[in-house]
């Protein structure tokens, strides 16, 4: 029986290290990459800006993503000059012409750009539980182990259970 175990326990960490290994990717994307060549050429100006229809809850929309990525601007959902200098340094950072106003592909880029690093700061922000600080309770009570899931940790739990240790 406690072969079967021990097998079972190996088999559970190699299964365990195969998942650690096929987590989120860490490697860098090109957002621009995938953007149409155009959206860097056009002139952006009120008129394109209005043409995208941008009311005053989209606008807060637009501000709150350019301050997600860094570009801060009071959420208010009027571009005065304070959101039109925050446009023109996103553009200028992007390779876009620095306009101050958004042309429909640049304001599209600057979506699919917030969701992509949004993206990018969960999965950052992810801890494994070697990371987290124990779990203490008052009280002298059993101390339980946290395991990382999948069926490598079913299977060290259950073999952590057959021979006492917690």
């Amino acid at each position: 029986m406690r072969v079967l175990i021990l097998a079972l326990s190996v088999l559970g960490i190699l299964v365990g290290a195969d998942a650690a290994k096929a987590g989120p990717s860490t490697t860098p994307r090109d957002l621009s990459a995938s953007l149409d060549p155009a959206t860097f050429a056009d002139q952006a100006t009120q008129e394109t800006e209005d043409q995208i229809g941008l009311d005053k809850r989209k606008r807060r929309d637009v501000q709150r993503r350019l301050t997600r990525l860094g570009f801060d601007t009071k959420v208010n959902g009027r571009f005065d000059e304070s959101t039109r200098a925050v446009i023109t340094r996103w553009q200028g950072a992007r390779g876009y012409p620095k306009t101050g106003f958004l042309n429909t592909l640049q304001h599209q880029a600057l979506l699919t750009e917030s969701i992509s690093a949004a993206h990018a700061s969960l999965s950052s922000s992810d801890k494994s539980d070697d990371d987290r600080p124990a779990d203490r309770r008052g009280g002298g009570g059993a101390h339980h182990h946290h395991s990382g899931g999948g069926p490598g940790g079913l299977i060290g739990g259950v073999v952590g259970g057959l021979f006492g240790r917690r």
